[in-house]
């Protein structure tokens, strides 16, 4: 349309890379080509309509991993009438139906993990253990820092508690030791 304003229809067609009748049928029409399709009808009756909430919905919930397969095989032996086509019509159902009424399936989100990138840090208190120095109750927290990766683990003891320079010294430690046992590190 864009080529059509300036060039007459055999030019914007050609730029627009479609045929010369293409382009006049475009130009003609005033819809667009997606406000023209109708939706699609059925093109033969449904051979499962009459049985397919009476037989297949009951199978489907008393065996819920039941296959299609099986359920074609079982819906055969019922109504011999059937023809041995309706078996991707009843699959199509039978997915469509689970779907929306089956048994609720897992989501699983894969984490790819690069050596080196990211690392779990953490403050945990220590009193529980009761801790004594000199007779005295050791007031302490412990700094973990793990990579995720590798699963190099680095433990540092702070007096004292949660606070940036405690964070800042545990970390520079845990990273200190990454180095020095040759655990890739990339700070970004």
């Amino acid at each position: 349309m864009k080529y059509r304003q300036t060039h007459s229809v055999e030019i914007a067609a050609a730029k627009a890379s479609i045929s010369r009748a293409t382009a006049y049928r475009i130009e003609k029409e005033a819809r667009l080509p997606s406000q023209k399709k109708q939706p699609r009808e059925r093109r033969r009756p449904d051979p499962l309509e009459h049985i397919f909430d009476a037989e297949v919905v009951p199978l489907l919930k008393a065996a819920p991993g039941i296959r299609a397969v099986a359920v074609y095989d079982e819906i055969l032996r019922r109504h011999p009438e059937l023809s041995e086509g309706v078996r991707r019509t009843l699959e199509r159902r039978i997915r469509s139906w689970r779907a929306v009424h089956g048994q609720e399936q897992d989501v699983i989100f894969r984490q790819t993990h690069e050596p080196g990138r990211l690392g779990l840090s953490d403050f945990t208190d220590m009193s529980s253990l009761g801790l004594t120095v000199a007779g005295q109750p050791l007031d302490h927290l412990l700094y973990h820092f793990r990579l995720v990766w590798s699963g190099f683990e680095h433990a540092h003891v702070i007096l004292g508690g949660e606070s940036f320079v405690a964070l800042a010294e545990g970390l520079q430690n845990a990273l200190a030791c990454c180095r020095l046992f040759g655990h890739p590190v990339k700070l970004a």
